[in-house]
């Protein structure tokens, strides 16, 4: 089971959710979307809890009411953390997290440490943690089928924004070519060849006169 709850740290509340269990955790962890940021308590055991960023949002850009959420929810949600004052939450981006044979359940590490960021929390702020459990839903997740759906979706933008580039730069291709063909027009009669006036109606020399002027 997954736990979801709502941050109205803004507007358009963002989606927190947390595995129920170690167990879920791990699939958690495999199914983590591009935009999810996973966060935990730095060195001690506590819930995976993931922001699923909005569009147009960056996880290194991540508004401090909605980051404040984030930490309190996951320091709440350790049996050690939650008793401790001073905390360290580190956060990174789920396609960050590294899953190796080796290790125990629940337990991850970094494809790069170096996009692993920090927030501290000073203590626990109840009206945070009380406000995000009254949006708490829990529900059964089939994680494989979600995961073909967003594929699909993503899919279906890219392909559109495609066309859609196609079109414009077709339509682009189109104005340049039409500008192209009127400068050449304007070329033609613009009356390149310029003349002095009567130069024309002056009679042509001989072959002989011609030489005569390069003697």
């Amino acid at each position: 089971m997954v736990l979801f709850f709502a941050s109205t740290a803004i507007d358009p509340p963002a989606v927190i959710y947390m595995g129920k269990d170690k167990f879920e955790n791990e699939d958690l962890i495999k199914y983590a979307w591009p935009q999810d940021v996973w966060f935990h308590v730095d060195k001690l055991s506590s819930a995976h809890v993931y922001l699923r960023m909005p569009e147009g949002m960056t996880w290194d850009a991540i508004p401090e009411a909605l980051l404040v959420d984030c930490a309190q929810l996951v320091k709440a949600n350790s049996i050690e953390g939650n008793k401790k004052d001073n905390l360290t939450i580190i956060y990174t981006p789920g396609d960050n997290l590294k899953k190796t044979g080796d290790m125990a359940v629940g337990q991850v590490s970094f494809h790069n440490d170096r996009q692993v960021k920090r927030v501290y929390v000073l203590q626990r702020e109840n009206p945070i943690v009380n406000r995000l459990n009254k949006t708490k839903v829990e529900r059964e997740v089939d994680h494989e089928q979600e995961r073909v759906e967003r594929i699909k979706q993503e899919t279906a933008i890219k392909r559109t924004a495609a066309q859609a580039k196609k079109k414009a730069d077709a339509e682009l291709a189109k104005q340049r070519e039409a500008e192209k063909i009127a400068r050449s027009y304007d070329s033609l009669f613009s009356g390149g060849d310029d003349f002095e006036e009567g130069e024309l109606d002056k009679p042509k020399k001989s072959v002989r006169e011609l030489e005569e002027d390069f003697m």
